[in-house]
């Protein structure tokens, strides 16, 4: 990676997306980028996963594998993933064909990049409640462009 928002290459793309998937990816490694790197990967190159419905127990098993708790306070978020999984959908279809390299950097210098981007969209107090936490919950400033 270049910087903590881009990647060089694609290698580094899917080193993220196999080592969230068989849980050797450090949780150090597991930022912002790493999530939407893993996302588009997961979404460009594994279409026997239906991401919105098996992203949440894969998120939740690496986080138990990393010593994070999936708790009301801490660990999986079903609104951040769904809202995140179809940014990702969006970001890649606005370019179909691309390659997954220049994907994840045009996503991580978008808006998309900055890791408030959801708060454009929800109040940080709905955002960040047990019940947006738990299950699908629609924002509460502005729709999703997507």
């Amino acid at each position: 990676m270049r910087s903590s928002k881009t990647f060089d290459s694609e290698a580094a793309i899917a080193a993220i997306g196999s080592g969230f998937l068989d849980l050797t990816l450090p949780k150090s490694a597991w930022t912002h980028a790493a999530h939407f790197a893993a996302t588009v990967w997961l979404l460009s190159y594994r279409k026997d996963l239906d991401l919105p419905r098996d992203m949440p127990q894969l998120i939740r098993r690496y986080n138990e594998a990393t010593g994070t708790a999936n708790s009301d306070n801490g660990g999986y978020h079903e609104t951040i993933t769904q809202a995140s999984i179809r940014a990702a959908r969006a970001f890649l279809a606005a370019d179909p064909g691309g390659s997954l390299l220049r994907s994840c950097n045009a996503l991580m210098s978008s808006p998309l990049g900055d890791p408030d981007w959801l708060l454009t969209y929800w109040s940080r107090p709905c955002l960040y409640s047990v019940a947006a936490r738990r299950s699908w919950i629609e924002p509460d400033i502005r729709p999703l462009p997507f």
